[in-house]
């Protein structure tokens, strides 16, 4: 067997591994672990090689921005259990509630608001489902548009920041966390938007389907429901504002004065300080969280670790090569990458999560990307947008199995008149993907989508740069205006390149 024939049997074992089952991170390790000695074996590399695997293991756990991620999790956990969302969706329902699709336009809004305060799509989903499937249903509105929104608004989550996806796609990719989070500002208005003008559609078009609440109904009225609203939102906004500006990742904001650490540090006391001001402030509560932050920290770093023992043998045998002389022959260029890496990606996520996409797909393609000049932000962006599809689409979609299993307890409580079909959630959830799939296109060929938010570089003229000589103190009838223009141009672009 020749070495160039080993990275696609290398790539081969690694989808088949990711399909049967098994623990993704073990899988890869031993994976990485057995085509290795394969490859020592073989004389591709010496067996010295894989004395870089410990120091390989050892800089990731020494990465200090991978430290934001449990962070940013401790704080998503906190506020998704404290009664934030409950009071939200309450004053945000009775507010838009008498409109046709009133009630829709609350759970997108909230969906979006506490996707920029938690980051965590499970919690959010079973928080929203909770409080409105049952207010929904019990008011006449459609089932599938129901159990679609509910989903699609919780994973939102993913592309607005502080997505733990975007951390991951800014240390993989060798950029800012603030520039990731500047650059998803833009998509992430885009997709309410989407949601927004489609549950307004659905509203001329079939008005049964999302019918208004009677005004004698609701329970707020004037000022109390404003002041309630206000109530959520202000503090929540003040959070956003903190979290987010101090990193330099609100559009506008171009200085930061903390790291994402830092900033995931600051989010956790806002949080616990949020809890304090609902109520809800408990050792319980800061115990569930702990417990929930620990299991995906954990897992994180464990996906992590595999990936890095596949990838490092991956390289060893030259798979980059093959990589970057499969997908750089692709007629089209950019956008023919784009394309077909996209594709890609939307029928992985049926099988991966969005953690093991990042870890191990996405350190192949960073390098193809970059060679054909592609914007690292916008790369990442980009499959951050595609890889908010791995929680929606028939049949593995994770927001799926959550709407699955809140609609069955729903309905052993009684809150349900009657029990939600597996076939109405999953045909629920195909309007929402296409939505999402039409801002991969989007995105894709109107860059400016993510770039128009970033920080713009500034280009200097260098023909136009002007030396000044210094004065000569000996001579002071020499000291006349000694400004001289200096061709620079070619000095300066010799030393740029």
């Amino acid at each position: 067997m020749q070495m160039q024939n080993f990275a696609p049997i290398m790539f081969a074992s690694l989808v088949f591994v990711m399909l049967i089952g098994f623990p993704v991170a073990f899988s890869l390790s031993a994976l990485g672990l057995m085509c290795g000695f394969v490859a020592i074996e073989m004389n591709w590399f010496p067996a010295n090689f894989m004395a870089n695997l410990p120091l390989n293991v050892f800089g990731i756990l020494s990465n200090d921005l991978l430290l934001a991620i449990p962070f940013f999790t401790f704080m998503g956990s906190i506020l998704e259990k404290c009664g934030l969302a409950e009071d939200m969706l309450d004053s945000m329902g009775q507010l838009f509630g008498p409109v046709k699709g009133g009630l829709g336009y609350s759970v997108i809004i909230v969906g979006f608001i506490l996707g920029a305060i938690t980051g965590t799509v499970a919690g959010q989903v079973i928080a929203m489902a909770l409080i409105s499937l049952p207010v929904m249903l019990r008011y006449g509105y459609n089932t599938r548009y129901a159990t679609g929104v509910l989903a699609a608004s919780g994973t939102i989550t993913q592309l607005v920041p502080p997505s733990l996806v975007l951390i991951v796609m800014a240390d993989q990719l060798g950029r800012s966390v603030g520039d990731m989070y500047k650059g998803a500002w833009g998509p992430a208005i885009l997709q309410v938007s989407f949601f927004a003008l489609y549950t307004f559609a659905v509203g001329v078009v079939k008005p049964s389907h999302v019918p208004g609440v009677p005004t004698e109904a609701l329970t707020l009225k004037g000022w109390a429901l404003w002041s309630k609203c206000l109530k959520g939102i202000i503090p929540s906004a003040l959070l956003i504002f903190a979290v987010l500006g101090s990193m330099g990742g609100l559009p506008g904001i171009n200085t930061a004065i903390a790291t994402p650490t830092e900033a995931g540090a600051m989010g956790c006391m806002g949080a616990l300080l949020l809890a304090a001001l609902h109520g809800r402030l408990s050792w319980s509560l800061v115990w569930q969280a702990m417990n929930s932050t620990m299991r995906l920290t954990a897992m994180v770093v464990y996906i992590l670790i595999g990936s890095r023992v596949f990838s490092m043998v991956f390289q060893g045998v030259d798979g980059s090569k093959w990589v970057e002389s499969m997908l750089t022959g692709l007629p089209g260029g950019q956008v023919g990458f784009l394309l077909v890496v996209n594709l890609f990606i939307f029928f992985l996520a049926f099988f991966l999560d969005f953690f093991e996409i990042a870890f191990i797909i996405l350190p192949m393609l960073a390098p193809v990307a970059t060679k054909l000049g592609i914007d690292m932000v916008w790369f990442g962006v980009l499959l951050c947008v595609n890889m908010q599809t791995s929680f929606m689409h028939p049949p593995f979609g994770f927001a799926l199995f959550y709407l699955r299993g809140i609609a069955d307890t729903l309905f052993k409580e009684g809150r349900l008149s009657k029990p939600i079909l597996s076939n109405d959630i999953y045909l629920g959830a195909i309007p929402w993907v296409i939505m999402q799939l039409l801002l991969v296109v989007v995105v894709i060929f109107v860059p400016q989508s993510v770039t128009f938010f970033l920080d713009k570089e500034q280009k200097v003229d260098i023909d136009s740069v002007v030396i000044e000589l210094p004065a000569d103190e000996s001579n002071p009838d020499n000291n006349a205006d000694k400004s001289v223009d200096v061709p620079v141009g070619p000095v300066v672009e010799e030393h740029q390149k």
